[in-house]
């Protein structure tokens, strides 16, 4: 093996450019290109150890990692692209089907609550979730899933309440 006489300093200071267009043309995303090209070179003190100059340049070396970033990043691009337009479709299905079926005072009364509240209820009463899957979509345990579903439900009996009085 060759022994490297760069230090990665001096690399990066040759081929930040190269990176950041390489990942500027990868994402067509300025924004995402500068932060990309700084994972990259994050990685590559991480990896410097491993370069080996017989294999290839240090541009292609750091190419080679900056590829892998902007890849990781669209693909996760495009899950939460993904999930994002699965949420809206549920929540769009949710809201008609609360307009066709569910009384005007009901709709007052979880009107009144706020978004994570209807939230959890959507999944777990609504959609029939278990607290596992429910924890999951919400980034929570199933025990706080089941916590904040009966805090939103003493919330709602209160709202619905009110809304039959008023």
């Amino acid at each position: 093996m060759t022994t490297v006489t760069s230090s990665l300093a001096d690399v990066a200071r040759r081929h930040l450019d190269d990176v950041y267009r390489y990942v500027l043309y990868l994402t067509r995303d300025p924004h995402a290109a500068e932060d990309l090209a700084a994972e990259t070179f994050e990685r590559a003190v991480r990896l410097w150890h491993r370069f080996d100059p017989e294999r290839g340049s240090e541009r292609t070396w750091l190419c080679q990692i900056a590829r892998t970033v902007a890849l990781d990043h669209l693909r996760a691009e495009e899950r939460r692209r993904r999930r994002e337009e699965r949420y809206a479709s549920l929540a769009d299905q949710t809201e008609e089907l609360s307009e066709r079926s569910l009384s005007p005072w009901l709709q007052a009364a979880l009107g009144a609550l706020s978004a994570a509240d209807r939230e959890v209820i959507v999944l777990r009463v609504i959609l029939d979730l278990d607290p596992t899957s429910a924890g999951r979509v919400l980034g929570v345990t199933p025990t706080a899933c089941t916590t904040r579903l009966g805090r939103a439900l003493e919330k709602l009996e209160r709202n619905a309440r009110n809304a039959r009085v008023a």
